[in-house]
């Protein structure tokens, strides 16, 4: 089972955008304290519509809490905000069960102090004229991959 991480989220349609695709795919999705919104927000609930009964959510105090209590098997970062660190190419990296797919701030994206020394860095190619993706969206593209690669989808290679 992949996992699904937001260090600080601060835009509730994405986070509710993310939930909607955690509740399609059966991912647990973890937000890590602080969050730029309440959960009990109009524009989060919106984005992720009525399914978010059925999103297998956690909420964590901190970075530290998470790590201690949900203890991943394998943290994969991303990051539009990690200057300069360049990680393997999404569709190159070789996702494992248990993965958990972190994303950082809408505004800032991941802490550096999260980033040292980590050797699980991917990256999503950009040749346009944009600086990123929106976090939805990234968050889309890294988790079918790693769904198809490490068999989570219906009818991938990966699968037996």
């Amino acid at each position: 089972m992949i996992h699904i991480v937001l260090h600080a989220p601060e835009i509730p349609q994405n986070t509710g955008s993310i939930a909607r695709l955690c509740a399609a795919t059966d991912t647990p999705l973890h937000l890590v304290e602080p969050l730029g919104f309440k959960l009990t927000d109009r524009y989060l609930k919106r984005a992720g519509l009525d399914y978010w009964p059925h999103v297998k959510l956690s909420v964590w105090p901190d970075w530290q809490a998470y790590l201690q209590s949900a203890a991943p098997s394998r943290l994969v970062f991303t990051s539009s905000g990690n200057r300069g660190i360049i990680g393997t190419d999404y569709h190159r990296f070789a996702y494992e069960k248990g993965d958990a797919l972190v994303f950082g701030s809408e505004s800032t994206g991941l802490p550096d102090e999260l980033l040292e020394g980590q050797p699980h860095l991917v990256r999503i190619p950009i040749w346009g004229c944009v600086r990123s993706l929106n976090i939805a969206n990234a968050a889309s593209v890294l988790l079918y991959e790693a769904l198809k690669v490490t068999g989570g989808l219906p009818g991938s290679a990966a699968q037996p």
